[in-house]
């Protein structure tokens, strides 16, 4: 159950499409410990619209992104990812605290740009890999971790967002199209894959059909895993599904949950760790190790240049400003 603070945070909402239509903002709107402090947009008739059904102010253009930050203590992203790491890095830099969609970036000196901004403006963040906090996915991510003993595992991810009959309007986004499977569900798979068995110490690739990826990924554990990752297969072959074998036997991803519902478990992550001074585990730290992960695919590379950030981890967090 969300126990609301005693005063809102103004959270601040930054993208129109989709995803901010269908899931941030009724989210952030429904949420008893949240104000929702504006919704920022590039085209203004969009900002207009959403901010309306919501009861809030609409900001468009460079100095609406100001505005927004200045009437926020914490904003939200819903914007492709190398858009929303320099935003985020601005938004930190203002004071505010980061509600950030995953990738983080798709290249790792972006990433790591927001973690050194959140770092030295002490600022909380939460990355919202929605496994990490859908119910009851969230739950059993944390029950494998800590029963341990795992040999291997199987993740797949596999979208038909541009087959004939497909009615998704992720289709339209252009980033997903660009980068694939691998930068769209690679970090869902991963979010639920390293909490379990341990950081990738070494990583094989391979292409498949169409934007397929398939990943052959060694643990500091032990264990090994194999993920394939996709947005373009056809109806018939999408679906999810999670699978750890070892000592204890087999374990299988339990489906439920609802995005909505999984966001506002993501901001009730953020509320805690302003309050308490304590990171979530799906930090900015975190997610800047996703896109380490991604980048070493996608160029191969190895991704431990992406070191996170000096300086104090668990340092109380700026609060709210009022």
């Amino acid at each position: 159950m969300t126990t609301p603070p005693a005063a809102p945070m103004r959270i601040g909402l930054l993208g129109t499409g989709p995803w901010a239509r269908n899931t941030q903002a009724p989210a952030l709107a429904t949420h008893p410990g949240v104000e929702l402090s504006g919704v920022w947009g590039r085209r203004p008739e969009a900002a207009n619209a959403l901010a309306a059904a919501h009861g809030t102010k609409a900001y468009t253009g460079d100095t609406g992104v100001d505005e927004l930050f200045a009437a926020s203590d914490a904003v939200a992203f819903a914007l492709p990812p190398d858009v929303q790491a320099p935003l985020a890095a601005r938004a930190a830099a203002a004071g505010c605290h980061l509600l950030m969609d995953k990738p983080v970036a798709t290249t790792v000196a972006g990433a790591r740009e927001v973690a050194e901004a959140a770092d030295r403006a002490q600022v909380a963040s939460v990355v919202f890999c929605t496994m990490r906090f859908a119910e009851p996915t969230a739950a059993w991510v944390a029950e494998q971790a800590a029963r341990g003993g795992w040999f291997t595992a199987r993740a797949e991810w596999i979208g038909a967002l541009y087959a004939p009959g497909a009615e998704s309007e992720f289709a339209q986004s252009l980033w997903r199209r660009e980068k694939g499977g691998l930068w769209d569900v690679g970090p869902h798979a991963l979010s639920v894959l390293l909490p379990v068995l341990g950081d990738v110490t070494e990583l094989t690739a391979a292409r498949g059909p169409a934007d397929t990826t398939h990943l052959i990924l060694r643990h500091a554990s032990g264990a090994s895993s194999t993920v394939t990752l996709a947005l373009d297969a056809p109806l018939g072959a999408a679906g999810t599904e999670v699978e750890f074998r070892g000592e204890s036997g087999i374990a299988t991803l339990p489906g439920g949950g609802d995005a909505v519902g999984s966001f506002r478990a993501a901001v009730d992550a953020l509320l805690e760790a302003v309050r308490t001074g304590v990171p979530h585990p799906c930090d900015v730290r975190f997610g800047l190790r996703l896109t380490g992960r991604g980048r070493w695919h996608a160029s191969g590379r190895s991704p431990w240049s992406a070191r996170p950030p000096t300086g104090p981890v668990c340092s109380p967090h700026r609060a709210p400003r009022r």
